[in-house]
């Protein structure tokens, strides 16, 4: 059994949480609001503020998944860059076998539908993005082992967005093809407990994963796919000269590690959102 802390337990932090406690490991669950899972010790703190970061002793792993609960420069630079360096010192004289510290794709710039893997340069063209580079550069700085973890877009229960767009019938860039890369939150939260207990069997972990499925696709043929399970007309299709095409993102070191996606794909994973939102 070893001693974890989840710092952010919000919808992926609070899915690994509640899976790493059910596994029989000693939980603590760190964010500004007590959630009461089972198994899991709440500790109600604020990152922002490090005189409310009381952390347990003998911590084994750490998972770092922040929200800055609103957007722009200042929230991010407040909660991810601000928030990380705090937590970071009120973590010294731990002695972490490893930790973990989740970030995004939006790190990478381009947007002319590039491959990205881990081995590509960050060439971040927002301020936020910048800011979660940054703080990425904190946790490389600190003294125990990392794995930063690059989550695309996440998608899954009750993050329907996708599903407003079709019924909504808004139009979609489709000339040039604007790419899109996910992952379901099941897989998200999964990924992190495998990699988790991959540390704490003393294997070695990439210190860079980026975390997406199979299949970048076109946004406009996943919506096209969407309104045909949910009987409604496609969104329509708009050519758009010159608009930004995003990239598309390779997952090789979440394959390399092991994990076994469980939605592989957005069909796989929108098929389990349609049945949930009971539009299937």
């Amino acid at each position: 059994m070893a001693n974890i802390l989840i710092v952010g337990a919000g919808d992926v932090g609070g899915r690994a949480a509640r899976l790493l406690a059910a596994s029989g490991h000693a939980v603590h669950a760190l964010c500004r609001h007590p959630r009461q899972w089972p198994g899991v010790t709440d500790l109600v703190a604020d990152v922002t503020r490090s005189d409310t970061l009381r952390l347990p002793p003998d911590l084994d792993v750490v998972i770092t998944a922040l929200s800055p609960g609103e957007s722009g420069l200042a929230a991010y630079q407040r909660v991810y860059v601000e928030g990380t360096r705090a937590l970071q010192q009120a973590l010294q004289g731990q002695q972490l076998r490893h930790q973990f510290w989740v970030s995004s794709t939006s790190v990478y710039g381009e947007s002319a539908g590039e491959w990205i893997d881990e081995q590509s340069p960050a060439r971040p063209v927002t301020d936020t993005a910048a800011a979660l580079l940054a703080a990425e550069a904190l946790v490389r700085e600190a003294p125990w082992p990392a794995t930063i973890v690059r989550f695309g877009g996440l998608y899954g229960p009750g993050r329907h967005w996708l599903l407003r767009w079709v019924r909504e019938g808004r139009p979609v860039q489709s000339d040039p093809p604007s790419w899109s890369n996910r992952l379901h939150v099941e897989d998200a939260a999964a990924l992190l407990v495998h990699l988790v207990t991959q540390a704490l069997a003393g294997e070695t972990l990439p210190p860079l994963l980026l975390g997406v499925d199979d299949a970048p696709t076109p946004q406009h043929e996943v919506l096209a796919w969407l309104a045909q399970q949910m009987g409604l007309p496609a969104p329509s299709g708009e050519s758009r000269p010159g608009a930004g095409q995003g990239k598309r993102i390779a997952n090789h070191a979440l394959h390399a590690c092991g994990y076994p996606l469980r939605y592989p794909d957005f069909r796989t994973g929108y098929a389990q959102v349609l049945a949930d939102a009971g539009d299937q």
